[in-house]
């Protein structure tokens, strides 16, 4: 019986990238138990060891875009259970502030990204964002969301390309993008949990 993913996308099948997805779904269906944040853990912890490897994407996989960050769809489990997507930023590219539909991976292969965590709060009347945490992290970083508590923003940080793989739990294919809702509302500082200085809203 055949170890190769369903379905790559139209993507060349690269050695590392299908073993990078087997472990995966792997992770993804072992029985297919546990919560959303218990998936996510599994996954990342498949991701790991395939992100920074030279041998991992094809030039064309990394391929940039002036106009905005770059989705490449590099595979989709052919039950829709999850899916693999490399997205490819330029310095200062970013996303708005979004949550997803499903839990997410996310592992920095070249490059560095700067995430800033919100929650929702406020009256219906009055709603608005609090910025509750900001990180910057690089190459080999893998980090887990889980919805509720998944809004944020990303931008690049790096002087270059910044390239990173996602994971979701989610037919991208078909619904075009893992963004749920985007959040067009007041953003308010908070303070910083150690007691330090407040994040700054925007």
């Amino acid at each position: 019986m055949s170890t190769e993913p369903e379905y790559l996308a139209t993507q060349p099948r690269n050695p590392r990238l299908i073993r990078l997805i087997t472990d995966v779904r792997g992770a993804v269906r072992t029985r297919l138990k546990g919560s959303a944040e218990e998936i996510s853990q599994r996954v990342a912890a498949a991701l790991a060891p395939h992100i920074g490897l030279d041998d991992l994407l094809t030039p064309a996989q990394q391929e940039a875009d002036r106009d905005g960050y770059k989705q490449h769809i590099l595979y989709v489990a052919a039950d829709g259970s999850f899916s693999v997507v490399a997205l490819v930023w330029l310095a200062g590219q970013r996303t708005p502030i979004h949550d997803h539909v499903s839990w997410c991976v996310i592992g920095i292969h070249e490059g560095a990204e700067q995430e800033t965590v919100y929650r929702l709060t406020g009256d219906p009347e009055q709603r608005h964002l609090l910025a509750v945490d900001t990180t910057t992290t690089g190459v080999g970083a893998v980090t887990a969301l889980a919805p509720p508590g998944d809004i944020h923003d990303v931008r690049s940080t790096a002087v270059g390309r910044t390239v990173s793989l996602h994971v979701y739990g989610a037919d991208v294919s078909q619904l075009g993008t893992s963004i749920r809702r985007v959040y067009n509302l007041p953003v308010r500082e908070t303070q910083a949990a150690d007691g330090g200085e407040p994040v700054p809203g925007r």
